[in-house]
């Protein structure tokens, strides 16, 4: 398929899922799929599920996690949101509801199971997967993800060049950052190293 005919592709799905309501009844706030994707992106963010403030405004990781995340990657905002670029598919594209014992409940199992194959085929040249998340890990990654979040982003060599895991950037995990230096002072770097590679910049700029 050449490059025009993935992108009209891409575009005619994309329009299927931003009609999705496989998991309308389960939604607190109804459906509002969240979701960025590029024939060209070179890199992929697989997260969980958007939270309020983004499936208010529809753009993915607005919030003080996306500012976590950005700064992990060595990325403003502008670099951040270029769909040319940087595809953003969460496990579950919709707001999924808040948990009993407070936080946002997981990601609706529906979503990725339906969606993520194909908008993977019509990205051909994701060159790397960051894999944001427990839930993210456990479906790329298999079994070997099941040891848990701290096991498998402490393996994260063994994973590249496809994947990187990490723990999600959410405040809450301020606690497992601080009990894991070697994260931001072993896999930033070479997460920052590589996404620069693939987009064409100088590490060094940040």
């Amino acid at each position: 398929m050449t490059q025009a005919g993935e992108a009209a592709a891409l575009a005619a799905l994309l329009e299927e899922v931003r009609a999705c309501r496989l998991c309308a009844a389960h939604l607190p706030l109804g459906p509002r799929p969240v979701v960025r994707a590029s024939p060209t992106a070179r890199l992929l963010i697989v997260g969980q599920a958007p939270g309020t403030r983004v499936h208010a405004n529809g753009t993915p990781w607005d919030d003080a996690s996306g500012d976590r995340l950005r700064a992990w990657l060595g990325l403003d905002r502008e670099t951040f949101y270029d769909e040319s670029r940087i595809a953003i598919v969460p496990m579950g594209f919709c707001y999924p509801g808040t948990a009993p014992r407070g936080g946002d409940l997981p990601p609706r199992p529906e979503c990725a199971p339906a969606w993520h194959p194909a908008l993977l085929r019509l990205m051909p040249r994701v060159e790397l997967t960051l894999l944001v998340g427990a839930h993210a890990q456990t479906r790329y990654l298999g079994t070997t993800a099941r040891a848990g979040m701290t096991r498998t982003v402490a393996q994260w060599r063994d994973r590249l060049p496809a994947f990187l895991p990490t723990p999600h950037p959410s405040w809450r995990n301020t606690g497992w950052l601080r009990r894991n230096p070697w994260f931001e002072a072993e896999l930033v770097p070479e997460l920052r190293r590589r996404v620069a590679g693939l987009l064409g910049y100088s590490a060094e700029r940040t």
